[in-house]
This record gives structure tokens, C-alpha cells and sequence, in this order.
């Protein structure tokens, strides 16, 4: 039941976005990640941090659990949507994701 309402809901943000020339992942709020090498790791659609330090960074998402691993990570900027983190990025993924 829950996989036909997620049909659904994709669905109709399809449609949506492609009435209005909209990429699909903006109009649904997906995250949006862009890095710098491994120096900068810069996150739209954020939903706020859930943990902080200089070797880890968690940040919740939309899409599940965001995870920042490194070295003298910093937040660099962080507003209501939108995060830069700094230092030395080691690896990034995505913390207890269902397969789907």
C-alpha cells in the first residue's frame, strides 16, 4: 500500500514538473549535494543537523540520513534549506536507506 502511494506521489511530481519545465528533483525537494573535491560539500534541502563533530557530520534529509565523514570538518554556512561544510572529506553517504 505504502509503494502504490509512493507510485502515485511520483507520479503526479512527474507531471507537475514536466507542465512547468521543472527538473523533477527540485520540484519534489530531493537533496541536491555538490562537492568540491574533497575539500567542500555543499547541501540543498537539508531538514538540520542531527550530529556534529570534526570527524562526523549527520544531516537529515527528505531521503534519509546524510553522513559526512573526515577530518577537521567545519560548518562553514548553514541557513534554513541550504549547508557548506569545509575540511578534509573522507567519505559520504547515506545512512540506513531501504533498498528499493
Amino acid at each position: 500500500m505504502e509503494r502504490n502511494r509512493r507510485d502515485r506521489e511520483a507520479g503526479v511530481l512527474s507531471s507537475v514538473a514536466e507542465l512547468f519545465d521543472l527538473p523533477a528533483d527540485i520540484v519534489a525537494g530531493l537533496p541536491r549535494l555538490e562537492m568540491v573535491g574533497s575539500r567542500q560539500l555543499y547541501l540543498e534541502h537539508h531538514m538540520g543537523l542531527l550530529a556534529y563533530t570534526e570527524e562526523q557530520i549527520d544531516a537529515n534529509t527528505s531521503a534519509g540520513v546524510l553522513r559526512i565523514k573526515g577530518k577537521h570538518l567545519t560548518l562553514m554556512a548553514m541557513t534554513a534549506g541550504e549547508l557548506r561544510i569545509g575540511g578534509r572529506i573522507g567519505a559520504v553517504e547515506w545512512v540506513g536507506q531501504d533498498a528499493e
